[in-house]
């Protein structure tokens, strides 16, 4: 999920006005094609050094969110240019070259993906309530009547983009559910395209990104970790975690009760199935695309990190986690692809784990190196960072006083950095 966005497949999408299912994820995927041409000048303020065309505010969501898991505060510009991609309508495209000239239905449609990522990075820095209720106000407006949302206005509802819709609106502070259409929530959407005891053994629990064209199901991985988290209401942040608790696969045949699946139940039969197919490749998932037989998918594999641990099955994510760690080097967008090493970033955040560093590698430094560097960080002095920001509406700053520190009549006093506390999702 964290790096779909640059799918070729997936931009010529957008083009088409349809819905392609993703067959792998673009972590597995070269975007070398779409580099930026040589003395192309990227955007000030944006994250990642490659063409921005299909990916720019998503990979900049992204980035947003991890730098806030990290405790990091983002620079003006980062928060400005994702700020200033909005439509007027409260749409965001997935690029918007020149953002004097007005949105264009056809060249640059709304797109409910980004719009989502960016929904959950605004509320993340904060200062943004009237672009994010902008953009929700413009996701009511699409909301499919089967109560899920597909990748552009008016295609058919996918896993994917129903789960990053409902991430932004919890990262609102809304519950996804009140959202409906024609008497349909998102969960609705979502679990009609879970796999249930119909479906073979191994697939059961699973979910697919869209029907067929006959209408069947296909497990897809990609879209079960999608599915999952959002089944527990929660975006790519993953905020206060419930308690551990034990896998519940599908239950069927005598053990089923007859009853449809509500959200949390349908939760814990993909997580279950999740857990399955990270434990049958040594603690990751495979790349599906054709061709690429036993090639580990490092970008999925940190979606179903954080889709487990957000359905408190931490001790599993766990050891998915620690495959990662240990395979970075091995994963070439991981050293400075701004998507991938946020998505890192926020399955460690996701566990309990320190999503600045993971297994010695300096995340916060690979991501800061991207793009512009943070204002502040952990454990920096911030004084001077927090006095050059004051003021600026695109970001909120999160500054507290020493009390102590204040000398009589001085006037003195320090400034220390303390992170906003997360809200619960």
């Amino acid at each position: 999920m964290f790096l779909r966005r640059s799918i070729p497949a997936v931009a010529a999408a957008v083009v088409l006005g349809v819905a392609v299912a993703p067959t792998a994820s673009a972590g597995t995927i070269s975007t070398d094609a779409i580099s930026a041409s040589p003395g192309k000048k990227l955007p000030k303020g944006l994250y990642g050094t490659n063409d921005p065309k299909y990916d720019g505010v998503w990979r900049q969501s992204v980035a947003l969110l991890a730098l806030d898991a990290a405790g990091a505060k983002p620079a003006r510009a980062a928060v400005a240019w994702l700020a200033g991609q909005q439509c007027d309508d409260g749409s965001f495209t997935a690029y918007r070259a020149d953002t004097g000239a007005p949105c264009d239905a056809k060249k640059t449609p709304g797109d409910t993906n980004a719009t989502a990522a960016a929904v959950q990075a605004l509320s993340a820095v904060g200062g943004q309530s009237k672009a994010v209720a902008e953009s929700l106000t413009w996701l009511d407006s699409v909301q499919n009547k089967d109560g899920g949302w597909g990748y552009n206005p008016g295609s058919p509802s996918d896993a994917n983009s129903v789960s990053v819709v409902v991430g932004a609106y919890a990262a609102a502070g809304k519950q996804p559910e009140k959202t409906t259409k024609n008497g349909k929530s998102p969960y609705d959407a979502l679990t009609s395209l879970q796999l249930g005891c119909d479906a073979d053994k191994d697939a059961r629990g699973a979910f697919a990104y869209q029907p067929g064209k006959d209408g069947e199901l296909a497990a897809n991985d990609d879209a079960t970790a999608a599915a999952v988290l959002a089944a527990t209401g929660s975006g790519m942040l993953v905020g206060e975690r419930s308690a551990e608790r034990p896998l519940e696969p599908l239950k069927c045949g005598k053990d089923a009760d007859g009853k449809a699946l509500g959200r949390e139940a349908a939760a814990d039969a993909g997580a279950a199935r999740l857990a399955a197919r990270l434990d049958e490749n040594g603690g990751h998932l495979l790349a599906a695309t054709p061709g690429a037989k036993d090639t580990p998918d490092y970008a999925n594999t940190a979606d179903a990190v954080v889709a487990l641990a957000a359905s408190g099955h931490r001790d599993e994510a766990k050891k998915s986690l620690n495959w990662l760690g240990t395979k970075l080097s091995s994963w070439d967008k991981s050293r400075n692809d701004p998507a991938a090493v946020a998505g890192v970033m926020l399955a460690a955040h996701a566990t309990g784990g320190d999503p600045a560093k993971l297994k010695g590698t300096d995340l916060l430094g690979r991501l800061a190196a991207t793009g512009p560097k943070p204002a502040g960080t952990p454990g920096e002095k911030t004084a001077g960072a927090a006095a050059k920001d004051d003021g600026d509406s695109g970001t909120v700053l999160r500054w507290s006083l020493l009390g102590a520190g204040l000398a009589a009549g001085a006037g003195v006093g320090f400034l220390i950095s303390s992170r906003r506390k997360k809200r619960g999702l």
